[in-house]
């Protein structure tokens, strides 16, 4: 009897309105007493008094640091006309106050290095940047300097300054569509790749007729795949990063090498298989 009348209470309109009311006032709690967001989408009062190119919030960088990359930045400006700028930031940031405070334009590059993520590198980029630099340099850019790896072993004021000087070097070029240099771990793979390529040229040049020496024929089957590892992934890359000859001499004699070891290798003839 009990349990049947509290069912037929639940059923009642009053107990819907209870219910109801119940619910609006915790979620009216609920919004009012959460907790504020930490970032700020337009704080002012966080930008300097007096005009910088650096705002170092996150303390990213020394004060001779700032002081000399401020100098540079400004220099750079003058004379090229590019408008390059450092904000690093952790838990506030000044957000869209930036644009004024700098008075960024379509000439202007922001560098935004926020310890929080993976990377700590984000570009805020003007159309005019992007007519010269493309968006593949400015994922190559993050994806070097930015990586925890560098930051590990380099610190973040390095991943700031040296991703820096990539962006000037390369307007100062008229544009690039690759970041400068060559990084050891992306050089070793170039240079697998040429090998890679020399043995699958040797091994397709392998004699195949009585009195044959070389064919060439299959080789040329064959040039399309190692001709792309060669080519494309070996000298490719180091042609458009880095005007040193060494390491081209180094995947050049990496396929020479890789082909004449694969060329010298005797496949298994038939009658010995058979045996």
């Amino acid at each position: 009897m009990l349990l049947t009348s509290f069912a037929k209470s639940m059923k009642k309109p009053s107990f819907k309105r209870i219910l109801t009311l119940f619910l609006g006032v915790f979620i009216t709690f609920s919004v009012c007493f959460a907790t504020p967001p930490a970032l700020a989408f337009d704080n002012p009062e966080l930008l300097p008094d007096q005009p910088t190119a650096i705002i170092d919030l996150a303390q990213s960088l020394t004060r001779l640091q700032r002081e000399n990359l401020d100098q540079t930045l400004d220099t750079f400006e003058q004379e090229t006309g590019w408008k390059l700028r450092v904000l690093t930031q952790y838990d506030q940031t000044p957000g869209r106050a930036i644009k004024n405070f700098w008075g960024l334009d379509d000439k202007s590059v922001v560098l935004v290095e926020d310890t929080r993520g993976g990377n700590i590198l984000n570009f805020n980029i003007g159309d005019d940047v992007y007519q010269l630099l493309p968006r593949t340099f400015w994922i190559e850019l993050q994806t070097r300097f930015g990586n925890q790896y560098f930051v590990r072993d380099n610190g973040e004021d390095q991943a700031i300054i040296q991703a820096l000087d990539s962006v000037k070097v390369c307007l100062e070029r008229g544009g690039c569509n690759s970041v400068p240099g060559l990084p050891q771990e992306q050089w070793i793979l170039t240079l697998v790749t040429s090998i890679l390529g020399g043995i699958i040229c040797g091994f397709a040049a392998h004699p195949r007729k009585e009195g044959q020496v070389f064919a060439w024929q299959w080789a040329l089957i064959f040039s399309p795949l190692w001709g792309i590892l060669f080519f494309s992934f070996g000298l490719g890359p180091v042609i458009s990063r880095t005007t040193e000859w060494l390491p081209i001499a180094r995947n050049i004699a990496g396929f020479l090498g890789g082909a004449i070891a694969a060329f010298l290798i005797q496949p298994p003839s038939p009658s010995s298989s058979e045996a």
